[in-house]
């Protein structure tokens, strides 16, 4: 499917997103503030400092570093010169960071020596002796502010092309290695203004950029206000007090983040979020809907549902602020500009579904990736022969929009119905005395999927004494129908959770292992006590 939505006009040469409105701020972190027009001239002169240390186009860099002007100074001179940057997160220990370092071959390093209590600079000097593309790491010491390049002649001209690549996003890893998402100079220039556009992003709007850079969500944030000439206010480490007091003091307009962290946002005590003009989420933790009725019935505050991926863009669909607070809550939405199209694919034979009927989704477009750096294999099983990428979500199409239901690896198969297992899940939010749930699959031999269930009950002294396994399961036999209702329930106090470029994210993974350590201990108890 092919929504049509006017385009803007696109820019010819990437750096022209810092052309207008010269003397507004592009950032401000701790106590720099930096004009668009200083983060241009520092970026041609960083430029120039990549090339007399032998950097030239095609080279690839890597960037471990935090929030900041030095950060988006890579940025900006890597596209002037046609270099690839692949940013590190700065979450990342020695071994993670090795393998982001190896698959991409940087010829550099640019780090900041400690941070957190962590010593980057050491570590990035072993990994350079392990990785043989390493030449040199450069020492970053305020990566809030603008990098000293010395005396150096600036690059004032493109010598890269739209066409080349620019930069990586790397994929969630929660299952193994991650793999590097590349995109294209014209991708990400052209994506910066669709979302800006998407979002309303006028000159002197405010962006509170609560989410790292290195992360896509992060990323995408700050160059659609760059690009429609609104500020970013970064945060290098995340401070939830801090943050509220951001948003008042640069009355923020935007912000992205997980609901969680949102819902977080808005509930410091003494604190007037109202400033904020768009709100849009990415679902980490089941509570969409909880929060965006909380967030209008408050503070006025439209939140909408987004969906987007390393492979595919942030913010590359969403929902619209007019709609209910149901809709808007739902995953997915429509694509936020004509030349993004989608498809759902049935999961057996590939064949195109038509509205209402779940599948695989899958996309064509300018903001879809080349491909996954230096992994031609993983390139190709990503697309289909008719070029799709295809997402590994299950969804469906409705109206002239998708909804995102469940990774389909996280999907079950109970009695040979394919379920989402957030059909339990709200199930089990909604009863009294449950704060949430998360529902897995244990692969029984010889029956197949049968569904396990996480519940965690609410604070002390808040549930009642009738929340057990057995209320619990007599409850779902009531409300469910009977191939949904989970085999076990397990009480726990909280989730396994990994912090991922995007926000902190369940790990549905880790959950499956343990329900298959419980069922088999239960299953060894039960037959133990019948022998």
């Amino acid at each position: 499917m092919k929504v049509d939505v006017q385009m803007e006009t696109i820019p010819t040469s990437f750096s022209d997103i810092l052309l207008k409105h010269p003397d507004l701020p592009a950032y401000v972190c701790l106590d720099e503030t930096v004009t668009r027009a200083g983060l241009a001239r520092a970026s041609d002169r960083m430029a120039g400092y990549l090339k007399s240390r032998g950097v030239e186009r095609g080279d690839t860099i890597c960037v471990w570093l935090p929030d900041g002007g030095v950060w988006l100074q890579l940025l900006f001179a890597c596209a002037r010169l046609g270099v690839l940057m692949v940013p590190v997160s700065t979450r990342l220990r020695h071994d993670e960071a090795l393998h982001i370092v190896k698959t991409a071959q940087g010829k550099l390093i640019f780090v900041q020596p400690e941070f957190v209590g962590y010593d980057y600079g050491a570590v990035a000097r072993q990994i350079q002796s392990e990785v043989q593309s390493v030449q040199d790491v450069v020492d970053v010491f305020n990566p809030a502010g603008l990098f000293d390049t010395g005396d150096v002649t600036p690059v004032c001209a493109d010598e890269g092309e739209l066409t080349d690549l620019l930069c990586t996003f790397s994929t969630s890893g929660t299952t193994g290695n991650p793999k590097l998402a590349t995109h294209t100079q014209y991708g990400i220039l052209r994506h910066a203004y669709e979302v800006a556009r998407f979002s309303d992003v006028v000159p002197g709007d405010s962006s509170l950029c609560a989410v790292p850079l290195y992360g896509v969500l992060g990323f995408m944030q700050a160059l659609s206000a760059l690009a429609g000439a609104g500020q970013c206010v970064f945060m290098q480490t995340f401070n939830l007090e801090r943050a509220a007091e951001l948003v008042e003091q640069h009355r923020a307009t935007h912000f992205y983040g997980g609901e969680g962290l949102f819902d977080d946002l808005i509930s410091v005590p003494g604190k007037d979020p109202r400033s904020f003009k768009v709100a849009g989420f990415a679902e980490f933790n089941g509570r969409g809907l909880e929060v965006t009725e909380k967030a209008r019935r408050l503070y006025g505050i439209r939140m909408i549902a987004l969906y987007g991926s390393s492979e595919c863009f942030s913010i590359m669909a969403g929902q619209s602020r007019e709609q209910d607070d149901a809709a808007r809550a739902v995953p997915g939405g429509k694509p936020i500009c004509r030349d993004i199209e989608f498809r759902v694919a049935d999961l057996e034979t590939g064949e195109t579904l038509p509205k209402d009927q779940r599948g695989e989704l899958q996309f064509r477009g300018y903001n879809v990736m080349a491909g996954y750096l230096n992994n031609p294999d993983a390139t190709s099983d990503a697309f289909t022969e008719d070029g799709w990428f295809r997402s590994g979500d299950l969804g469906y199409v409705y109206a002239d929009r998708f909804s995102y239901v469940a990774r389909i690896k996280d999907t079950m198969r109970l009695r040979g119905y394919l379920v989402d297992p957030v059909e339990i899940e709200e199930f089990l939010f909604k009863l009294d005395g449950v704060k949430d749930a998360q529902v897995v699959a244990y692969r029984h031999p010889g029956k197949g999927d049968m569904a396990v269930a996480f519940v965690r009950k609410l604070a002390s002294g808040n549930a009642p004494d009738h929340v057990t396994e057995q209320w619990l399961y007599e409850q779902c036999r009531a409300g469910l129908a009977n191939y949904k209702v989970p085999s076990h329930f397990v009480f726990v106090g909280d989730y396994p959770r990994k912090e991922g470029p995007n926000g902190l994210k369940i790990l549905k993974n880790k959950i499956r292992d343990m329900a298959q350590e419980i069922v088999m201990q239960h299953n060894h108890q039960v037959g133990a006590a019948s022998q």
